[in-house]
């Protein structure tokens, strides 16, 4: 089985923090979303992975090497595809053809889950879904008396579902897929001003394809400041025995942590309370403060930080008084000075 990863987007609803990392590479709870979420397919998928391809914008080679240690992570060879113009879903994967051979799982780098499901290999596909109060947003299916799909209906302006598609998909043929993806954009099908991966299900479909549906028990987005907090705690939450297991290299005193946490390498926190729900990248250092349900990156200082659903990025210095926050990269924010 291939994993197939688009991420190309910009993450603009995560600014600031995504002006120098990618989003699907800012750690949750120690580790880049996007290794999370390759991981957690695997696991679902009960099967060796073959290959890993990340369809990326213009990231760098630094990021690309790392995208390859995570494939080679799960044992999996790594594949790195570029995508240069935001066409759309569909556009996103006919980026990757070279890789759509077989049975495939993909999945848009934004989103983590939990789900304790086995793919049924027998089915056409699966896709993941989860009951939502306002589909409205978001692509949803529409099910037969059998558990079958009948419909896929991109963003409806009036209700016909409230079982919205993640953004993660099992096809046991990704050429069967990639015909219909190559249909639709050599007839100039979109919609929304793009070529929509729905459009392509919509099709097989039509023509026979049996899908079934992947529930999933929790569904995190990792969209904005405020959900990316939150699902670091959840993901925190769900791991909570690992990540009560400090290194060696953190150097705590005088200090109260409170589980869940994450604590990185050569952490320094002294004179504070930390916890729950709060994650120290490495080499962070936490003077005389207070933090709870926060995401902290790496090479960060704090100092009286009052803290609450903050989210402060790499080598940036807080110095400050309580407040919840958004601070990017290699910024200082200090409220002592004046």
């Amino acid at each position: 089985m291939k994993i197939i990863v688009p991420m190309a987007g910009r993450g603009s609803r995560l600014r600031p923090h995504t002006l120098t990392v990618p989003k699907p590479l800012i750690p949750i709870a120690g580790k880049p979303i996007v290794q999370r979420l390759v991981e957690d397919i695997a696991k679902v998928a009960g099967e060796n992975i073959e290959e890993v391809a990340f369809i990326i914008g213009d990231f760098g080679s630094e990021i690309e090497k790392s995208l390859l240690k995570i494939a080679e992570k799960l044992g999996a060879k790594g594949s790195i595809y570029h995508q240069n113009d935001p066409l759309g879903t569909a556009h996103a994967i006919k980026c990757a053809e070279a890789s759509m051979q077989g049975d495939v799982v993909i999945a848009f780098a934004d989103t983590l889950f939990r789900a304790d499901f086995q793919l049924d290999k027998n089915s056409d596909g699966v896709i993941w879904v989860k009951s939502v109060e306002d589909p409205s947003s978001f692509g949803v299916v529409k099910l037969d008396n059998s558990g079958f799909i009948t419909d896929f209906v991109e963003k409806p302006e009036t209700f016909v579902s409230d079982l919205a598609i993640i953004g993660i998909y099992y096809f046991n043929s990704a050429e069967k897929l990639m015909q219909e993806i190559n249909y639709i954009m050599d007839n100039d099908i979109k919609n929304g001003g793009e070529y929509q991966l729905t459009t392509a299900l919509e099709n097989l479909r039509a023509k026979g394809a049996k899908f079934t549906l992947g529930k999933v028990n929790d569904w995190m987005d990792c969209g904005n400041k405020n959900a990316t907090v939150e699902t670091n705690s959840k993901i925190l939450g769900y791991e909570k025995e690992a990540m009560n297991k400090y290194p060696a290299s953190a150097v705590i005193e005088n200090s109260l942590i409170i589980s869940p946490c994450f604590i990185g390498e050569n952490v320094k926190i002294s004179n504070s309370k930390i916890g729950p729900g709060v994650s120290l990248g490495n080499n962070t250092v936490i003077v005389n403060s207070n933090i709870e349900n926060s995401l902290i990156q790496e090479n960060t200082k704090i100092n009286h930080g009052n803290l609450s659903n903050s989210m402060i990025g790499n080598a940036a210095q807080y110095y400050g008084i309580a407040r919840e926050i958004s601070l990017g990269d290699y910024s200082v924010l200090d409220f002592q000075s004046k």
